[in-house]
């Protein structure tokens, strides 16, 4: 979709298909929110571009506001603004927060605070509004190895998905399997 001599990685997809949030780790301003307009030209623009940590974007189920994580405050902590703007931004979570979800709904957000899974219910109209961040349950294990959110809620927003982190042997061998479609229709003829 894109080439750039830095790293690149996606985070959310816009509910329509049509945008990408991705963050861009940059020499100069390290990582950084933009986004990927597939309509058009398929232009990339930055969103939050600063000497602060800003990353993990992810779309409302509405599209019209983001969530990410963000270190302007001293620490990772989550924010709210509205996308594509204008208007102001809320910090989300108040004592450290990391890897945020939304809710299918999009009246909720969920984060993760060392071992706490965190809750923050989010009120767009009239105007943006949050409620006291509020402990949903602890995990068993701190923030996940890689840097992205190891969870999900289910379509309803009533369960969720969480990986476990195990200490698993290191990968020695990998099986690539070459032709395996012309494999599968010599096993299984459709015919």
């Amino acid at each position: 979709l894109l080439e750039s001599e830095y790293p690149q990685f996606p985070t959310s997809w816009s509910p329509d298909g049509q945008k990408l949030a991705f963050t861009e780790i940059h020499p100069s301003t390290g990582h950084d929110i933009w986004i990927l307009d597939l309509q058009g030209g398929r232009s990339a623009q930055p969103l939050l571009r600063s000497e602060y940590y800003e990353n993990k974007a992810v779309f409302s189920s509405d599209g019209e506001w983001l969530a990410y994580v963000s270190t302007e405050s001293g620490q990772r902590e989550v924010y709210v603004r509205a996308f594509p703007g204008p208007g102001g931004k809320w910090q989300i979570s108040t004592e450290g927060g990391d890897n945020p979800v939304w809710a299918p709904s999009g009246q909720e957000i969920f984060y993760r605070s060392g071992d706490k899974m965190m809750s923050v219910l989010f009120q767009a109209d009239p105007v943006p509004s949050t409620s006291k961040p509020r402990l949903m349950f602890k995990t068993l294990d701190e923030e996940s190895r890689i840097d992205l959110p190891n969870y999900d809620t289910s379509p309803d927003g009533g369960q969720f998905l969480m990986i476990k982190g195990e200490d698993e042997p290191a990968v020695t061998e990998i099986n690539v399997v070459l032709n395996w479609h012309e494999e599968l229709k010599r096993l299984v003829p459709t015919n």
